[in-house]
């Protein structure tokens, strides 16, 4: 290329990465030189020379779950507009393998590293284990000197419930998962004092814990309408509990929305959009959680890192199901 364009090696390499002690005479008559050979530029000889190498290494413990996908394709999509590649590593939750994968990418150069939980709870600190920016998503580090971007699950259930109060319901159930989740506590914890804020009780009496999955909506459902006939909605912690509920509600001659409007929540469309009725639920915004841990990230890799736990809004979707 350079001998194309009749100019030194030096001088083609300052006009391609447009530095300005290049006349602009010569700097036109290099990219017409590169243009007619079809040149690309030696991302990873940029890189080496720049001291990076233009590629993040992604840990996840879950690739086959839920959230960790749209977090993925968010992230990857950010990326790609900075010409940047992504390498993703699956940890399946073992410590020694989690530990291999940050030995290999940190031996490839990395210039950080996103650490994408499954459950937006709380998860051991990598930070002292890698030498390059980190930024945790979808999880909260130990560690309060780390960043780490969650959906905010009770800016959601107070979504969630202020929606079916604006409809004038007044016998509000809430069905959820595992005790055990931080999410499912903080979010009944949320039900109550939003509630409460309002002048209501819980129907029920209190949120009912279970498994996250049809199953429990079901039998959750049916208890309700044994112990709480009274209930007017239901509140559900995802959207496999709510469309459980709906069937037992269905099967039980209740009319939905009619009689008990329902509400669930990740928006996950397999199960809300396909419910019969569609499920009004709550959005987690995953794939803008993933563009924004790109965001933080590329800012700490410029020398500018971020602390502590920054919330991301949900956004409530409405369907038929309070409709």
């Amino acid at each position: 290329m350079a001998k194309r364009a009749g100019v030194s090696i030096a001088t083609a390499s300052k006009a391609i990465n447009n530095r300005g002690e290049v006349a602009a005479a010569t700097r036109a008559r290099v990219i017409r030189a590169a243009a007619e050979l079809s040149f690309q530029p030696n991302v990873l000889a940029q890189g080496l020379v720049a001291g990076r190498t233009r590629a993040i290494g992604l840990l996840t413990d879950e690739l086959d779950g839920r959230f960790a996908i749209p977090i993925l394709l968010g992230a990857e999509a950010a990326l790609s507009n900075q010409e940047m590649s992504i390498l993703l590593c699956d940890t399946r939750g073992d410590a020694i393998r989690r530990n291999h994968y940050i030995r290999t990418l940190l031996a490839r150069q990395v210039d950080g590293f996103i650490v994408v939980g499954d459950s937006n709870d709380v998860r051991a600190s990598l930070t002292a284990d890698i030498p390059v920016p980190a930024v945790y998503v979808y999880c909260r580090s130990t560690n309060p000197d780390d960043l780490s971007l969650v959906s905010d699950d009770e800016g959601g259930a107070r979504l969630a419930i202020e929606h079916l109060i604006a409809l004038r319901r007044k016998h509000i159930a809430h069905i959820t998962g595992p005790h055990s989740y931080r999410a499912a506590r903080d979010r009944a914890a949320t039900v109550l004092t939003v509630l409460e804020e309002h002048g209501l009780e819980l129907a029920g009496g209190q949120p009912l814990h279970g498994d996250w999955s049809q199953r429990w909506g079901r039998h959750a459902a049916r208890l309700l309408m044994t112990t709480a006939p009274e209930v007017d909605a239901i509140f559900c912690g995802n959207d496999q509990i709510a469309s459980g509920a709906v069937q037992a509600l269905t099967d039980l001659g209740r009319r939905v929305p009619d009689d008990i409007a329902i509400i669930g929540y990740d928006n996950w469309e397999i199960f809300a959009a396909d419910c019969r009725p569609p499920l009004t639920t709550i959005d987690l915004n995953l794939h803008q959680l993933g563009t924004n841990a790109v965001t933080h990230l590329l800012a700490a890799i410029e020398g500018t890192p971020g602390a502590g736990v920054v919330r991301q809004p949900c956004r409530l979707v409405v369907r038929e199901s309070t409709a």
